[in-house]
């Protein structure tokens, strides 16, 4: 596995969702990484497109298409699509994470090996592929390293196998060329199929190819196809068959080669047609092996893309089968004649004919008696010996003449008749005895039945289906369809229709992203992308809606996109503190946040302004409280009454104790008593604490 500290993806935050960790896997066209889903707090693997390729708008959009159809299928044995998306360029793919090694590893360290174990680690494998073919999805790009084998024992060869990458290497090469001379070569080329390198086209068959590349590869621990540049495997993929894995690893049996053959012929039209037919078969193969047999003539010869040499052609015992040999080196086809040989055309059919004996002995050769045998002296039992036979006589002549002249015009005759009644009854029973299927599309159910009915047809109702053009209810086919040949009395099938086929925008508001896209995969809609955006009464990481709006009906498979919330929208705070709290109360208020007022007396702080305010910086979402306190200014303090007439020291002990500062002052008509005559401020007035109370005495 592959570890990078310093990749700048890793510690990346991934469209809000997935944390990026570590580099596990590296290729041509993406980068695999270890994330955690901090939505679900689970562990997956996240494919991410090289930059490159995430530039190209078409390229994205296949990817989208690819990843969707890939979700869809659910195996055992292949890697789970959980999501796809885009981060500002960035194409990614969420997958499941299998955590153990590829098969590259296993063949690193294990092959060559055995053949059952080979089949037991590519029988999964096919498993996954078989289930794709069938959903119509092809992979295009099967090799060890997309098949994954997880840590967990409990199956055959140590770990559950998976397949990963399916419709990855299309959405890389949809809509370009792809050929050895004049493109670029999709997939790994050492398990490209004949047909990818000649003109970039595919189907099932070259998923069957590459794994018939991988079969040989765990068997012999090479490659079959080596050069020194692409092309040049490449062109010995289309040249040259795959070896025999038995001329690297001997004592492999032949019908295993025979397997390996079949899966990897350049001829497309000889491999198995999709994953399903080539797993038969290596069940098949799995099975002889399990019992021991090494040798099994009939199973090679079912198995291999081409004739099987050396090999009797097996009959019935006891039962003559003709065999006649191909031209070739060894069998001409025209052999020489010899003294007293008859011509070729009257030699009779035993110089072709191998009798089958029941006994156990050599396999006959096909070269005709070993040298020095005679031939046997007479013909086989059953046949008459030919010789002379006596001449007849003229009577027998005359009257083998006679019936001759006679039988020839009966012959003729019945002859003829026999083929006027063959041509009557192929004229009846092949074309006058049927109706043409009247039509009636268009037609209401009653105006069909009628219709029908009245042309001597039985008539049902079957399953009705979705019309772009039929109004519903009314017949939009029949079975069978009209201008077919029928009988009369023959029973119609109408199909009505339903209208066009439409669907209603789900209810999204307030369920989770998984839930909200599982609704429009309910109404046969295609979820599109998700839209974040700020909400003050939805939740993050609910459903606001949708676009189009839920009740909007739609044709099946249109694109809906998801509007997921981000939560409330933050709020830059202002610092008001010291200044006016009536403004700071109105520009909090039209920001959406709430206003928490105390008023305090402050010796520092203008009366009206702000003393201090909670949260004084930062962000808060819309309805957050901001406290703040008011100065009232400084603190009031009554003087006291009952000053004026007492003496001027019990005057000072009482203003002090109120933490008045004092002083005192003789009055105009100061006459040397020291008694209080007058108080400034006046007794009973409301001034700061702290201030100057002066006393004028008497």
């Amino acid at each position: 596995m592959d570890s990078m500290v310093d990749d700048p993806m890793t510690g990346r935050l991934l469209d809000r969702r997935y944390l990026i960790g570590r580099r596990i896997a590296r290729g041509g066209m993406a980068g695999v990484y270890e994330a955690t889903d901090t939505r679900l707090d689970r562990t997956v693997a996240v494919k991410i497109m090289h930059s490159g390729l995430g530039d190209d708008e078409d390229f994205a959009a296949r990817f989208v298409r690819e990843a969707r159809a890939a979700a869809r299928l659910s195996h055992p044995n292949v890697v789970g699509v959980y999501d796809q998306g885009e981060d500002t360029g960035t194409v990614y793919l969420a997958m499941e994470y299998v955590p153990g090694r590829t098969l590259r590893d296993v063949i690193r360290s294990e092959s060559p090996m055995p053949p059952a174990k080979a089949l037991a680690y590519l029988e999964p494998v096919l498993s996954a592929l078989s289930a794709a073919h069938q959903a119509g999805l092809i992979h295009r790009d099967v090799k060890p390293e997309n098949v994954l084998i997880a840590d967990e024992t409990g199956t055959q060869v140590g770990g559950q196998v998976k397949v990963a990458d399916f419709g990855l290497a299309k959405a890389v090469s949809t809509e370009s060329q792809h050929t050895a001379t004049g493109g670029v070569l999709i997939g790994t080329v050492s398990y490209l199929a004949p047909e990818l390198v000649i003109d970039g086209r595919s189907d099932a068959r070259a998923d069957v190819y590459a794994v018939g590349v991988v079969l040989y590869e765990l068997l012999t621990g090479k490659k079959p196809h080596e050069g020194e540049t692409p092309i040049a495997v490449a062109y010995k993929h289309v040249h040259e068959d795959v070896p025999r894995p038995s001329a690297t690893a001997p004592g492999i049996p032949a019908y295993v080669d025979a397997l390996v053959a079949r899966a990897t012929a350049r001829d497309r039209g000889l491999r198995p047609a999709d994953a399903r037919v080539l797993l038969h078969q290596v069940h098949r193969v799995r099975q002889a092996l399990a019992e021991g047999v090494t040798v099994d003539d009939d199973l090679t010869s079912d198995l291999a893309p081409w004739p099987v040499p050396d090999r009797p052609v097996l009959g019935p015992r006891d039962t003559p089968v003709k065999f006649r040999p191909e031209p070739s080196q060894a069998y001409p086809a025209e052999p020489s004649r010899h003294r007293g040989e008859p011509a070729a055309e009257e030699r009779h059919e035993q110089t072709s004919t191998l009798y089958i004996s029941p006994v156990v002995g050599p396999e006959p050769s096909y070269a005709g008696p070993p040298s020095g045998a005679r031939p046997p002296s007479g013909p086989p039992s059953g046949i008459r010996p030919a010789g002379p036979r006596p001449a007849p006589s003229r009577a027998t002549a005359d009257n083998r003449l006679v019936r001759h002249s006679l039988r020839a015009p009966i012959v003729l005759g019945l002859a003829l008749l026999l083929a006027v009644v063959g041509g009557l009854a192929a004229w009846w029973f092949g074309f006058a005895r049927y109706d043409s299927m009247p039509t009636v599309t268009g037609l209401t159910q009653v105006a069909a039945t009628e219709k029908l009915e009245g042309e001597g047809f039985e008539v049902r109702v079957g399953e009705p289906e979705y019309s772009e053009t039929v109004a519903k209810g009314k017949v939009v086919g029949t079975d069978p369809e009209a201008g077919a040949r029928v009988l009369d009395g023959d029973t119609i099938t109408l199909v009505l229709s339903r209208g066009k086929e439409r669907y209603d925008v789900p209810v999204v508001r307030g369920k989770s992203e998984d839930e909200a896209q599982d609704l429009i995969a309910e109404r046969n809609l295609t979820f599109g992308e998700t839209i974040e955006r700020f909400s003050d009464n939805v939740p993050e990481g609910e459903a606001i809606g949708t676009s189009p709006k839920a009740g909007t009906t739609l044709r099946p498979d249109a694109v809906v996109d998801l509007i997921m919330s981000k939560g409330p929208k933050p709020i830059e705070v202002i610092d008001f503190t010291g200044k006016n709290a009536g403004r700071a109360e109105r520009e909090l208020s039209g920001l959406g946040l709430e206003v928490d007022r105390t008023d305090e007396y402050s010796d520092t702080v203008p009366i009206g302004n702000v003393i201090s305010q909670t949260p004084a910086s930062g962000t808060l979402a819309r309805g957050d409280t901001v406290s703040l306190v008011v100065s009232m200014g400084p603190s009031l303090v009554q003087i006291p009454g009952g000053l004026s007439g007492t003496g001027v020291d019990a005057a000072k002990e009482t203003l002090k104790g109120l933490g008045f500062k004092v002083k005192t002052r003789h009055a105009d008509n100061y006459l040397g008593f020291n008694i209080v005559y007058q108080v400034d401020p006046v007794e009973g007035s409301m001034v700061p604490g702290g201030s100057t109370v002066t006393l004028y005495i008497i």
